[in-house]
């Protein structure tokens, strides 16, 4: 839908600032035809699965006719960050 009407909304640019020894700040910009509409910064975040990321969500407005808006949602999630699941013979 977006694309027939002429927007580019899949351009995300993601940066973080790796070289401090302070903490992650992880920022997304949006984009809809090379005019940024949105941008959320991300905070660390413990999901439910036990992996660790950061996380954002809020509404924004791609400018078109959409009254309301539209809801976005970003989540980083490391790869390779949960403890492998012990099998039965472990726990005894």
């Amino acid at each position: 839908m977006l694309l027939e009407q002429g927007y580019v909304a899949h351009r995300v640019r993601y940066h973080h600032s790796a070289m401090t020894n302070g903490p992650i700040i992880v920022k997304v910009k949006f984009y809809v035809n090379d005019r940024e509409v949105g941008m959320l910064l991300l905070s660390p975040k413990e999901f439910s699965t036990g992996s660790v990321g950061y996380f954002a969500n809020s509404k924004i407005s791609l400018g078109d006719d959409a009254q309301k808006g539209y809801q976005a949602q970003v989540q980083l999630v490391k790869i390779g960050n949960k403890a492998p699941k012990q099998t039965s013979s472990e726990e005894q």
